[in-house]
């Protein structure tokens, strides 16, 4: 256990236009071990014609399953973001990301708390988060997937937020889907939240943050969409190497960046960084 993988998130396609396929295939190519597929509910435009990486949970959970396996890549987990204090989206979402998971054979649904309704109080936002979460965990439990909750938004924005709605609901699915990027950018030490979390770490976003939005946004917000390649920005991959090797489990880090070119740095970067640490 501790060893590390790399994989890629299929955001850095998102600007390239071009399909779910296509993707992986580059990934492959790129030389990815791992991806991280995007999935949404019911259709939608631009994935349907091509141009856009996310996969609809109406499609055969095999298109993402026999799509890796031609590109001989394997499947880190399932980006399948909802917001957990709105169980009228969420619950049924997130039963069903597991469920499409366990078919297309991602150990991992990586989720995060979202944004609130603005006319909850907090002791309703952690009510309906544990409703969504306990839901969920009913079928996680029986497929064996794990539910990775990300630091990002308003109360997870911070290492005791994170841990309050990671303890809503007993459950031994439950983990931490460690984005870098986003605890940096809400002003906290990565590196010492890293270590506070590691023994329930399921799944790394290796996000890397430029010095210029860096210097615009830390402070002022509770994550980002994408970052810059690995290796360009303010996070001492070193140190997180370092810390991730302490996991319980094997870790994938799945490099959140916004393009191709991107990517190719990020995991030049990365295999180089691993072999010294």
């Amino acid at each position: 256990m501790g060893n590390i993988y790399i994989g890629a998130n299929l955001e850095f396609v998102r600007h390239a236009d071009k399909s779910f396929e296509w993707g992986v295939q580059k990934a492959a190519e790129l030389g990815y071990e791992y991806v991280e597929p995007m999935v949404h509910w019911g259709r939608e435009l631009m994935s349907e014609a091509g141009y856009f990486h996310s996969v609809s949970m109406l499609d055969d959970p095999y298109r993402i399953r026999n799509t890796c396996e031609k590109a001989g890549v394997k499947i880190s987990g399932l980006s399948a973001h909802c917001p957990l204090g709105r169980p009228e989206v969420s619950v049924e979402y997130l039963k069903q990301a597991i469920r499409y998971a366990a078919e297309c054979g991602a150990p991992v649904v990586n989720t995060d708390e979202g944004p609130k309704q603005p006319w909850t109080t907090e002791e309703e936002d952690f009510v309906l988060m544990r409703y969504t979460l306990r839901e969920a965990t009913f079928v996680a439990e029986r497929r064996g997937i794990l539910i990775g909750l990300e630091p990002h938004q308003q109360y997870s924005k911070s290492p005791d937020g994170l841990d309050r709605i990671a303890a809503l609901v007993p459950s031994p699915v439950i983990g931490i889907n460690f984005d870098t990027g986003n605890a940096y950018l809400a002003g906290e030490d990565p590196i010492a939240w890293l270590e506070r979390v590691v023994d329930r770490l399921v799944h790394v976003h290796a996000k890397d943050i430029s010095v210029e939005q860096s210097e615009a946004e830390r402070g002022k917000v509770t994550g980002t969409a994408v970052g810059c390649a690995c290796g360009d920005g303010v996070i001492d991959w070193r140190k997180v190497i370092q810390v991730c090797r302490k996991a319980p489990r094997d870790i994938v880090f799945s490099v959140e960046c916004g393009t191709v070119e991107q990517a190719e740095r990020s995991i030049k970067y990365l295999k180089e960084l691993l072999k010294e640490v």
